[in-house]
């Protein structure tokens, strides 16, 4: 039977904490067979997990970590780096996609949607991807931004198909959340929940010593 795992926090460093925790405790320990170039590595995976984030703007969006451990990400690489990668098509030479190229029109067409229909509406949803992306060495792990208004608050449903909890859970997550609260600025509602699920949440083999150090996990 596969375990589903959920994890209710009130900041995104919260939640990565918990996250770490659940993949060294509960994570299904395999060697990936095929997909990121990282054929034959090992890594412990959730079988599903859904990450509720009840105040996901509370600062730092990132975590800070003990010295000597390798620092996940930075406000810097989120803001200059992910954030436009997310919200524009800009595609660069060795890039095979962005998610901006999928994301930004549908952005600006569920923030239309929002505007006319506030909270009652379900429509609001955008997609990462397309019939094509099976095809692709490395497909989209990000595959969904499901948007609504309810309680006056702007909330984001949000999945990937594989995640890695160490560096990419943080960089993502900070980075959507920058997104969310643009967006609810302009419909001139409050910054709501994050909600986040996915199948494939994954600590790779040389980040489960961090992990340890990290969370105290024996």
């Amino acid at each position: 039977m596969l375990r589903i795992i959920n994890i209710k926090t009130l900041t995104i460093p919260q939640a990565w904490w918990e996250l770490l925790l659940n993949c060294l405790v509960h994570g299904h320990e395999y060697t990936i067979k095929q997909g990121s170039h990282n054929e034959n590595k090992k890594r412990k995976e959730l079988d599903f997990v859904v990450i509720q984030i009840t105040h996901p703007s509370i600062r730092p969006l990132v975590p800070t970590v003990p010295e000597g451990i390798p620092v996940p990400t930075s406000m810097d690489y989120v803001e200059n780096d992910y954030l436009p990668y997310l919200l524009t098509n800009n595609k660069g030479p060795k890039e095979e996609y962005t998610y901006g190229q999928y994301f930004e029109s549908q952005y600006l067409k569920c923030l239309e949607i929002l505007s006319t229909a506030g909270e009652a509406t379900n429509q609001a949803c955008a997609t990462i991807g397309d019939m094509h992306s099976i095809d692709m060495p490395d497909p989209p792990c990000l595959r969904m931004i499901d948007m609504r208004i309810r309680y006056g608050k702007l909330h984001w449903f949000i999945y990937f198909r594989s995640w890695d909890a160490f560096g990419g859970f943080p960089s993502n997550i900070a980075g959507l959340q920058l997104a969310k609260e643009m967006m609810a600025k302009d419909l001139g509602v409050e910054d709501g929940e994050i909600i986040a699920t996915s199948k494939g949440v994954h600590l790779y083999d040389d980040a489960w010593e961090w992990a340890r150090m990290i969370t105290d996990a024996k």
